[in-house]
């Protein structure tokens, strides 16, 4: 397996397959995670700044470079069958099976859509796995290298990597405050998270 779209949630029925667009694939900000993990890998000088622009975009193999140097559970993570999502669908085809409420074609229908839905449903696990992977390393780096502050333009995707970060060093055996705050400059607007309780 490899990384690669595969797009938002799939909610999965006897009547269909719609899609949540409000639980977006991971990969789509894998991308950002994996620039600004490069990004932050350097020799720190207490109390200087740092600027780094981010590439555009990075092709998947550029990405994919970048997560076998980086992961130490690479291989585990891109194995589709270490991932919890296929054991759910395993469950998923059986409470089909053994539905009553349902009759017997609209099992087979859940069934199909199921089984359909397969490889889509094991690609985001494979996606979110490896974003957790890089959201984890980053917050290792924060951590490590007491980078207090991290400022990036005011776009979504930026703002949910550094959600996911700020959500991470919360959760660290030794939690660490955050704090997102959002400025002006040369008239764009940027968010910042802040690394709060980092003791040097």
């Amino acid at each position: 397996m490899t990384i690669k779209y595969a797009g938002p949630k799939a909610i999965i029925s006897h009547t269909g397959i719609c899609f949540d667009t409000n639980k977006e694939d991971k990969y789509v900000y894998l991308d950002i995670a994996a620039q600004l993990l490069e990004a932050l890998d350097h020799d720190y000088i207490e109390d200087k700044t740092y600027t780094h622009t981010l590439e555009k975009h990075l092709s998947n193999d550029e990405i994919m470079t970048i997560l076998q140097r980086r992961c130490p559970d690479f291989d585990k993570l891109i194995n589709a069958t270490d991932h919890e999502v296929e054991e759910l669908l395993d469950e998923d085809l059986q409470r089909a099976h053994t539905n009553r409420l349902l009759n017997n074609e609209e099992k087979e229908v859940l069934e199909k859509n199921i089984s359909i839905m397969h490889d889509y449903m094991v690609q985001r696990s494979i996606n979110k796995s490896m974003y957790y992977c890089v959201v984890g390393l980053l917050a290792d780096m924060a951590a490590k290298d007491h980078i207090n502050k991290i400022t990036l333009p005011m776009q979504q995707n930026y703002i949910h990597v550094l959600h996911s970060l700020q959500g991470t060093l919360i959760k660290e055996k030794k939690p660490i405050d955050t704090d997102m705050s959002i400025a002006e400059k040369d008239k764009k607007l940027y968010v910042t998270l802040k690394v709060v309780n980092i003791v040097k």
